[in-house]
């Protein structure tokens, strides 16, 4: 998946970047508000892990101006404050979760899922169609309880397809979310990914339609339609 880090402490920042990207995401960095108002602007990410004090403000402001923009994206606030107000502000202001520094970073890891799998729906480690079922914590995928190896970033293409079920995902959309603003630039390779994965889920009840010019939108089978 695509996550956007606002965070202006190197270190800090390489440290998530590494968890993250080592899980197959794609994770880019933006050190100030300016940045970061620019890279929301102009791209769909998955999810946005805010730090509060930043050079030119107040990454508090900037989530209010996400909200005030009807930007949906899901936020996870961190920040160094220790103060219940601070927390509730970011919480008011509409993150979905909030974690204080120093931080462990598996947990960060669990609770962005924690948060990814609310915004789907569930409330267990869990993404399911029908008979396939992806893992969010352990990373397995299994049709009909048989386990089906997928790459890293197979695993990340059946996510977001999971996560957006009947929606219209453009090909340079998943191209980003893939492989990031300084990736692969290739469209050609989104479609090697997504044939790559329908064969390895063959048989799921997760069908993965090509859309003419439009690009690729995942759907549920109704198997009692057949």
């Amino acid at each position: 998946m695509r996550f956007l880090l606002v965070e202006d402490t190197l270190d800090v920042a390489e440290a998530i970047r590494d968890r993250f990207e080592r899980a197959g995401h794609v994770l880019e960095l933006a050190q100030r508000i300016e940045d970061a108002e620019q890279l929301a602007s102009f791209n769909t990410y998955d999810l946005i892990i805010l730090d509060v004090n930043l050079p030119d403000g107040s990454g508090l402001d900037f989530l209010r101006q996400l909200r005030q923009g009807q930007n949906p994206v899901p936020v996870l606030v961190l920040t160094a404050r220790l103060a219940v107000d601070d927390k509730i502000s970011a919480l008011d202001f509409g993150a979905d979760d909030y974690m204080v520094k120093p931080f462990d970073l598996g947990e960060l890891e669990a609770r962005v899922r924690a948060i990814i799998r609310r915004r789907a729906g569930g409330a267990r480690p869990l993404l399911q169609a029908g008979n396939l079922q992806f893992d969010m914590a352990e990373r397995t995928v299994k049709v009909d309880d048989e386990l089906r190896e997928l790459t890293r970033r197979e695993q990340i293409l059946l996510e977001i397809f999971l996560t957006n079920t009947g929606r219209v995902l453009e090909k340079e959309e998943l191209l980003t979310r893939l492989f990031g603003l300084n990736g692969e630039s290739n469209p050609n390779a989104v479609e090697l990914y997504v044939g790559r994965l329908r064969r390895k889920i063959e048989g799921a009840d997760l069908e993965i339609r090509t859309l003419r010019g439009l690009g690729y939108q995942a759907r549920l089978i109704e198997r009692d339609a057949l």
